[in-house]
């Protein structure tokens, strides 16, 4: 092909990215899962970079999960969203990004279907009407908020206290990315890149000095998948996913993977632990694992904040090794103090991985 005709096609799949102004929405499973990123976001966003972005205390769930799994009706899911959209048009804003990729995809699907059927559109405008007196603006940009990362990467480059590097070596680290299937799976054209050439976690990884590894499963599904994990009799489904991306990076010996989706690091990071503890097998160097991190944790990590401020110490993979690498000071009779120094108790390690 030539490169006119490649240039063509790569241009078809970028999207407008408002540089400040935001509508922020939470996961509303993410806070559990690793509590300190969307925090680590906003703090990046608004001490880092001096950019204005607003949350409300009045946003609920977008209800995804119920959607997905056949549990909440699509017409209810379209007030639900046009109420969320209702709080940030009361707020000024037309600009919104939500942590969440479920959400995402869901916010990109419902927009879609308004376009496609107004008639759709202006029943939910009634509904949310008698249900809740309000009325909403669709988003004039939807962003998910690695997005607004990947938008703002070079400006974090500029403060990088730490960049993506081995000081050992002085090698770029190998990075892993994992992309969520519902960021641009669904809808190639809402994502950076499109489907099989996503750029959004690329784009941080490169300009934060490291290097990305290709592999055969690359973009093959974390394991999550809904149903695979929320049923608990399919969960064998979901750990054989995880396995069979593991299976398929571990020749390319990465330092680390990061994620922009609230399940697949859950997912990446705590199913090397169970299959550690059923198969006596580990993907990383000298028996550890491959530590994986949200995006937020990694822009974090670059910028010199407390590992432990990020939430690294919920990791179910130790992070300590990696930081060594890059060289990221961190104290260890701190790692499980909560406020004011609280101890929070240590957890029971795991015996076929090693922990250090």
């Amino acid at each position: 092909m030539r490169i006119e005709g490649k240039e063509q096609i790569w241009k078809e799949y970028q999207k407008e990215i408002p540089n400040d102004d935001f509508f922020y929405v939470r996961s509303c499973i993410r806070q559990n899962l690793f509590p300190a990123s969307e925090v680590i976001f906003l703090k990046i966003l608004r001490e880092e970079l001096s950019k204005t972005i607003y949350e409300t205390p009045h946003h609920t769930t977008c209800g995804g999960i119920g959607y997905h799994s056949d549990i909440v009706p699509i017409e209810t899911v379209m007030t639900i969203i046009a109420r969320q959209f209702a709080l940030m048009t009361e707020a000024g804003f037309e600009n919104y990004a939500c942590s969440c990729i479920t959400s995402f995809g869901l916010y990109s699907e419902i927009i879609e279907t308004w376009n496609h059927f107004p008639e759709l559109l202006e029943k939910t405008r009634k509904s949310l009407k008698e249900a809740t007196g309000r009325e909403f603006n669709i988003p004039k940009h939807l962003a998910h908020a690695s997005d607004v990362i990947y938008k703002v990467r070079n400006e974090i480059a500029e403060k990088a206290k730490y960049k993506l590097i081995n000081k050992h070596t002085g090698k770029p680290l190998k990075v892993v990315e994992h992309i969520g299937c519902h960021y641009s799976k669904m809808f190639p054209n809402k994502g950076i890149g499109g489907a099989e050439y996503p750029y959004v976690l690329t784009g941080m990884v490169e300009a934060w000095g490291g290097e990305i590894v290709d592999y055969p499963e690359r973009r093959h599904c974390c394991g999550f998948g809904f149903r695979q994990y929320l049923v608990q009799a399919n969960r064998g489904y979901s750990l054989a996913n995880t396995h069979k991306k593991f299976e398929s990076m571990e020749p390319f010996e990465p330092d680390m993977i990061i994620t922009n989706c609230p399940g697949c690091p859950f997912f990446l990071d705590r199913w090397q632990y169970v299959i550690a503890e059923t198969e006596g097998k580990c993907y990383g160097a000298k028996g550890q694992g491959i530590p994986v991190f949200t995006y937020e944790e990694v822009a974090g990590m670059v910028l010199g904040y407390d590992p432990w401020d990020l939430g690294l110490q919920v990791h179910q993979i130790a992070v300590e090794p990696l930081l060594d690498k890059i060289g990221i000071p961190y104290n260890p009779e701190t790692k499980y103090q909560g406020l004011n120094g609280k101890d929070l108790g240590k957890p029971e390690l795991p015996k076929n991985i090693c922990s250090c």
